[in-house]
């Protein structure tokens, strides 16, 4: 077997066992706390540019298939675990991780005290990382200097957009989703509530959204910091009062902007498939996916005109907004689960009827 070395800029250095692609990769290391759901993590555009670590002990014991990717295209720069299975048993399992990593060329270490790096992270916050390439020379010093002076990318959404916008047909509603670093299980729910989507890119102008003619808009999610698209807050701006939209991730981020509020970031973000959330409307408490490393101002929401639907019950922040006047309502949960429990998939259907509701009342005022 093979060493690597996981080099932090804190100075911090973890030493394990190499798999995936024999490269070097840098990026902001981060922790995800989900038991299950490795495939759709390492698949999520919302982690572009970050090395991604599970704090689950075994990772890859039911190997990788062909239908749990939420993009083609995985953007991570690394993946940390602490013990990763070598022969995967399941029905559905066509390769192994390392088999995947290999392919996708994207390095990985396991071995490591993931329990020591999840600590450091959750007491320091989210810090820059270097994972060696395999057999390099490491001089610790050189790279620690290296990583403290590194900018991170701020073009990760430019990143993982689709380039071109491209039909997924329905015969129901028919909706525009800007794809922000959309994971396809948001797709998958419009399709399975027949909604005719056409999927664009995140920097479609609203006039150009709203010659679709859409029933509704979904805003997708996405990687970074929301103040890093700014053509994106402003097409959102003429998009509020002309349909119904709904919002997820970092498209509830963006939508916040666009109203007047601000965003902040996270000290170690809320990344995992075990999050409590409650409803302030129905009091109820849901378990949700969550995967973003920003959130929203509550003080900024004074002057909006905006009002919270949704609190995080770890740390109070918001999860949840709704528009008073005009039909749109966000979420910074991942209603779509993948991975993650369902709890909160009715909000699709919620969705819905806005749409239906909104229309309702266009053909009456016409009549």
């Amino acid at each position: 077997m093979t060493t690597r070395k996981l080099i932090l800029e804190n100075g911090e250095v973890f030493e394990g066992l190499a798999f995936g692609s024999d490269k070097s990769s840098k990026g902001e290391v981060v922790f995800t706390t989900g038991m299950t759901g490795y495939q759709e993590t390492i698949s999520d555009p919302s982690f572009c540019g970050q090395i991604v670590t599970m704090t689950y002990p075994m990772i890859g014991n039911y190997g990788i298939n062909r239908d749990d990717f939420e993009t083609i295209t995985p953007a991570i720069k690394g993946f940390v675990v602490h013990e990763l299975a070598k022969t995967p048993s399941n029905f559905r399992n066509e390769r192994t991780v390392d088999e995947f990593f290999k392919e996708r060329d994207i390095p990985g270490i396991e071995g490591i005290d993931t329990r020591k790096l999840t600590r450091m992270i959750r007491t320091e916050g989210s810090v820059k990382g270097y994972i060696s390439a395999v057999g390099e020379t490491v001089n610790l010093e050189e790279v620690i200097t290296r990583l403290k002076a590194t900018v991170l990318p701020t073009n990760q959404v430019e990143q993982v957009s689709t380039k071109s916008a491209y039909p997924s047909p329905g015969r129901g509603n028919k909706v525009v989703l800007i794809d922000y670093g959309m994971k396809h299980g948001i797709l998958r729910e419009l399709n399975k509530r027949d909604c005719d989507v056409v999927v664009v890119p995140y920097n479609t102008t609203a006039k150009e959204i709203l010659a679709y003619n859409p029933d509704g808009i979904m805003l997708s999610n996405g990687p970074g910091d929301p103040k890093d698209v700014p053509e994106a807050v402003e097409a959102i701006k003429g998009l509020v009062g002309k349909v119904p939209i709904f919002g997820i991730c970092l498209g509830h981020q963006l939508f916040a902007l666009a109203s007047g509020a601000d965003s902040f970031k996270l000290k170690f973000g809320h990344r995992g498939a075990n999050h409590p959330v409650k409803d302030l409307a129905t009091g109820r408490t849901e378990i949700t996916s969550q995967n973003h490393g920003y959130a929203i101002d509550p003080e900024s929401l004074k002057n909006t005109d905006l009002e919270i639907t949704h609190v995080a019950l770890n740390d109070g922040t918001i999860e949840g907004v709704r528009h008073k006047i005009h039909p749109v309502f966000t979420v910074q949960y991942h209603p779509e689960a993948s991975p993650g429990p369902e709890d909160p998939n009715h909000l699709f259907d919620q969705f819905i009827e806005l749409m239906n509701t909104h229309a309702r009342k266009e053909q009456t005022q016409h009549a």
